[in-house]
Formats: C-alpha cells, sequence, structure tokens
C-alpha cells in the first residue's frame, strides 16, 4: 500500500474529505484511483485524534495519532504525532513519539533530527550527544561539514558549556579524523571550546584544523575571535593565511581586531591591502579612513574616505546612511583643520536626511567655533530636538563638553546637575560632572563623584584614571595617585591616555627617563594634543628642545586649541 505524503491532509473535516471523495468518484472514468492506507477505520481514527487536540485534550489526539502511526508506519503521521505533543509543551511525548518514528523506520533521519532538539530541550546533554553523532552519519560525507557548522547554535542554551564541549566532541570523533571534515569539526569544537573558556584548548582546536585545510576558513575565523587569547601562536597563522587572496570580509575582520587590541600599523597594513586587493569593498575605506583620521594621518584619510562616498553616494541603502554620514562628518572635520571652511560645509552639506541630530549638530557647532561664532555654535546645540530619553541625554552631553571646553564651566556645572536631578545614577552624567568640576577647581566634589563611579564600575578603568591624573597633575598625594593610575593600567593595559597619566605620574615622581619612555610609546600608540604637551615638557627639561618644538607643533596641528599644550607652551614659553 502507498503511504500517504502528508498528515495534513488527513486533518481536515470529514465534510471535506467527503467532497474530495465525491470529487475522485464522478473522475473515475478518466483513471482509477490508487489503492491507499486511509480505511474508513484509519480515516476516523485519525479525525478523532485531530479533533480530540483542537477540542483541548492534546494527550488523548497525541495517543491516537502515534497510534495510526506506529500501524501504517507512515513518517507523515509520525512527524504530526511530534508536533502535536510539542505544541502540549510535552517534551518527554515529543521523545516518545520520535523514538518509536526512529525504531518502525530505522532509515528516517528527520525523526533524529527531531531526537536531538528533543533531548536538548530536556537538557540530556549526553543522549544528545548519541543522537548527534547517529545524525552525522546518517548524511553523505559531503554534506556532513555543513551540518557540523550548525552544531554550536544546536548546543548554546546548554548550561554546562564544558559538558557541551565534550560530548560533542566525542560525538564527532569520527569525523575528526576525516579529511573532508577535519577543519570543520574541529572548528565547532574549538568555538565550543571557547564558549566554555577553555581558550587554550580552543586555539588548539584552530592549529589542528587548519593543519587538515589551510584553505578552509572556519579555522581562520574563529582564531579571529581568539586572536586576544594567544597572539604568539595565532598571529603569525593569520599573518601567513592573508598573505593569500582571501575574502574581504575576513580580511577585514582580522584588522578590527588587531585595533582592538592596540595593534594600530598592523591593523593599517591589512586594511590597506584590502583597499588595494578588492578596491570595490566599500566599508573596508570607511575603517581605513576613519583609523587614519584617529592616528593623525588626514591625508591619507582623506583620499579614503572620499573614495568610501564616492562608492555609496549612488546609493540610498538606509544600512550605508550611518557609515556615509560618518565618512561626511569626518571629511569636514579634516577640511576645518586644513582652513578649509567651505570646503567643511560643503561636506556637511551632502549628509542624508534623517540621521542622528545629535552628532550632525556637534558638527556643525564645532565649526561655528572655529570661526569664533561661539553664541551660534551654542544655539545650535541647544536647539537639538531630540525624540527620546536616550537623546536627551545625549545632547545634554555635548552642551556640556562644548561649554567646558570653550571656557563656560559654570553653565556646563549647572547642566549637568539639572539633568541628574532626573536622572541621579547615570554614570555618564556623574562622570561628566566630575569633569567640569575639575575646570572649576572643585577637586573635593571631582573625587567624591569619580569615587562614586569606582564603586558603581569597580572594572571601569576611567574614573580611577581620572582621579590618578588630576592627583598627579596638581602634584599632590602621589602615592594615593600612583595606587589609582596603577589599578587603571591593570584594567586596561593599553589604553594610551591611561599610558600618558602613568607617564605623567612618573614625571612628576621625578622618574623622567621612565617618564620619558613611557609617554613616547603612548604618542606613537595615539598622536594626540594631550600625550603631545606632556611628552613635549618631559623631553624640553631634559635638553632635547628640538624634538620637544618638533612634538608640540605637531599637537598642534592635531589640535590648535587644546588647553593643556597652549597652557604648557605658555608657561614654557615657547613660540611655535
Amino acid at each position: 500500500m502507498a503511504p500517504m505524503k502528508s498528515w495534513s491532509r488527513l486533518a481536515v473535516l470529514s465534510s471535506f474529505v467527503i467532497g474530495a471523495w465525491a470529487q475522485a468518484a464522478a473522475a473515475q472514468t478518466v483513471a482509477p484511483p490508487p489503492k491507499s492506507a486511509l480505511d474508513a477505520v484509519l480515516f476516523y481514527q485519525i479525525l478523532l485524534g485531530e479533533l480530540s487536540a483542537r477540542e483541548g485534550s492534546a494527550g488523548s489526539g497525541f495517543s491516537i495519532i502515534l497510534d495510526a502511526a506506529r500501524k501504517t508506519r507512515d513518517p507523515a503521521l509520525f512527524q504530526r504525532a511530534v508536533d502535536m505533543a510539542l505544541q502540549a509543551r510535552s517534551g518527554d511525548a515529543a521523545l516518545q513519539a520520535a523514538q518509536s518514528w526512529k525504531k518502525e523506520i530505522p532509515g528516517a533521519t528527520e525523526a533524529t533530527r527531531y531526537m536531538l532538539q528533543i533531548l536538548l530541550a530536556l537538557n540530556r546533554v549526553e543522549e544528545a550527544g548519541k543522537a548527534l553523532g547517529a545524525r552525522i552519519q546518517e548524511l553523505p560525507q559531503e554534506k556532513q561539514s555543513e551540518a557540523i557548522t550548525s552544531v554550536p547554535r544546536l548546543f548554546e542554551k546548554v548550561q554546562d558549556k564544558k559538558l557541551a564541549a565534550e560530548v560533542v566532541e566525542k560525538a564527532l570523533a569520527k569525523q575528526l579524523d576525516q579529511k573532508l571534515t577535519a577543519a570543520a569539526t574541529w572548528t565547532t569544537v574549538g568555538r565550543l571550546r571557547r564558549e566554555a573558556g577553555q581558550m587554550t584548548r580552543a586555539v588548539d582546536a584552530v592549529i589542528k584544523g587548519h593543519a587538515a585545510d589551510p584553505s578552509a576558513m572556519g579555522p581562520l575565523v574563529l582564531a579571529v575571535s581568539l586572536l586576544a587569547s594567544d597572539p604568539a601562536r595565532l598571529k603569525p597563522l593569520l599573518n601567513a593565511a592573508m598573505a593569500t587572496d582571501l575574502s574581504p570580509e575576513l580580511r577585514q575582520g582580522y584588522a578590527r581586531t588587531l585595533l582592538s587590541l592596540q595593534m594600530v600599523p598592523e591593523a593599517l597594513a591589512q586594511l590597506a591591502q584590502l583597499n588595494d586587493k578588492h578596491p570595490n569593498f566599500a566599508e573596508a575605506w570607511l575603517i581605513h579612513g576613519l583609523v587614519l583620521h584617529e592616528n593623525a594621518q588626514p591625508q591619507k584619510a582623506e583620499k579614503c574616505l572620499e573614495e568610501y562616498v564616492r562608492l555609496v553616494s549612488p546609493s540610498d541603502a538606509k544600512d550605508q546612511q550611518a557609515g556615509l554620514t560618518e565618512a561626511l562628518l569626518t571629511l569636514s572635520e579634516i577640511a576645518q583643520s586644513k582652513k578649509q571652511l567651505e570646503r567643511a560645509k560643503n561636506w556637511l552639506s551632502q549628509i542624508p536626511e534623517g540621521v542622528d541630530p545629535i552628532k550632525l549638530a556637534s558638527r556643525q557647532a564645532e565649526l561655528l567655533t572655529s570661526q569664533g561664532q561661539l553664541d551660534q555654535a551654542r544655539q545650535v546645540l541647544a536647539q537639538i530636538k531630540t525624540t527620546s530619553p536616550e537623546q536627551a541625554l545625549r545632547k545634554v552631553l555635548v552642551q556640556s563638553v562644548w561649554l567646558r571646553e570653550n571656557q563656560q564651566a559654570q553653565a556646563a556645572y549647572t547642566l549637568v546637575k539639572e539633568a541628574l536631578n532626573k536622572a541621579q545614577d547615570d554614570a555618564q552624567l556623574i562622570s561628566e560632572l566630575a569633569m567640569v568640576c575639575e575646570k572649576l577647581k572643585r577637586h573635593d566634589e571631582m573625587e567624591r563623584l569619580l569615587r562614586m563611579l569606582m564603586a558603581k564600575a569597580p572594572e571601569d578603568a576611567h574614573a580611577y584614571n581620572a582621579l590618578g591624573y588630576s592627583l598627579a597633575d596638581r602634584n599632590t598625594r602621589l602615592d594615593e595617585a600612583s595606587v589609582l593610575i596603577d589599578k587603571a593600567v591593570q584594567l586596561s593595559p593599553k589604553d594610551p591616555y591611561i599610558q600618558d597619566s602613568l607617564g605623567w605620574l612618573r614625571f612628576r615622581q621625578g622618574q623622567w627617563p621612565e617618564a620619558l619612555r613611557i609617554l613616547q610609546a603612548a604618542y606613537k600608540a595615539k598622536p594626540d594634543a594631550e600625550i603631545a604637551a606632556h611628552l613635549g615638557e618631559v623631553l624640553w627639561l631634559t635638553g632635547q628642545t628640538d624634538a620637544a618644538a618638533t612634538v608640540w607643533r605637531e599637537g598642534l596641528l592635531l589640535k590648535a586649541d587644546n588647553e593643556t599644550l597652549l597652557s604648557t607652551l605658555q608657561r614654557l614659553n615657547f613660540k611655535p
């Protein structure tokens, strides 16, 4: 007897089925109907099961459908029984149906898939591992790698991550030794080890997966995600792979990871290669340009960002508007730094409608400030229209930053205090108020605010750094400043601004050679006007006046109105 093809033909009202039979009978003169497993008894059994389920007797309906499935050995009825149990949220019943399905029809691969998913939902992880092994073995070898790649997603809700990694590795032991599947399997094992916090073993999996197939993307993608855990082993592997023409997405991901690890020169090298090998890959031009701008290379940055604008401007895709806006804002800033004010305005005029109003207003205010139009700049910021509490908070923050950077710290203090009355625990407002207090020389209040932040977020390096730097800059309580800055370094060892604080502290402590070494490294990692002020002063006082002059002039090019730099030059009577 031919098996039924779909349970849905059975789960209908009897009038519909009888009507269909009547139509078939009318057509008997054309061709006799094939024999069917759907005799009257079975039909009414299935109908009763469906009606029972619809009327709220899920357990009864499930039992009736499962019995019909066993009698007919029909896969569609077994699947219906499983689905009914799942809809009734009875995992044990669903597992029973899937196991019966597999027992009656050993070759039913769908039954194995259901068993795997149900066992995982029931948190029967070791049994799920056995089902996983069986499921993979049922697939043709050429399809196994694709299925293995999806395994971490299946096991992502397992609470015991270490157990999940062990179970999957055991289930896929055969695939680890097969040439066609080794790379994908080691990648999956590595991903699960990473989720279990077993970073060294995850890196081991990357090495083995890459050795099994050097052209496979899986081990390389995993290597990028693990780079911070073991750069000594993974960087040579990735650099060798990047010497070939890999996908642009992978190279960009590697560059982003290098940036997050403060490996800026290596990241820039990867981005340059990406631009060269894939000139139409627009996003790489944007990232490259922004990184160059952040690292005081405006000429190169401008070229990259102009290329990005050229590539994406013909498109009105919404997913590109944020990148286009960022590029145009930065191009405007670069033009302003060159005193090309009309060019700066022209870049702003090309920004798409509906973009972040706060970013746009901030840039407009900076441009007006550079022209001495302070009242107009302040008004632009005050007139920002916000549409959410998050935007309202950001508006206060950008207003306060502008005010304290333009000798209006008291107005900033009033603004932020008023905002804090409505959001007393907001860390961003507390941090900003502390910076305003520093400007107003309200050092006791600043310290109270920063210590409040330390208590709220003990793993955040910035409050420790801010207070430590303030003490060092005022040349007071240096032992306490050292404790605070050392804590900041411990929490964020590669942050160039924290390294700047450390170098300035060493200078205050009279450790000038050590201060010079630290400040030179910080300035190399992050060319910045404030770091230039500190480095230049140490160079100047150690007799390296020409080097100091060079650094200070570079600092003025970076930010000509930096208060720390200008006060340093005035105090040391240096005229650039």
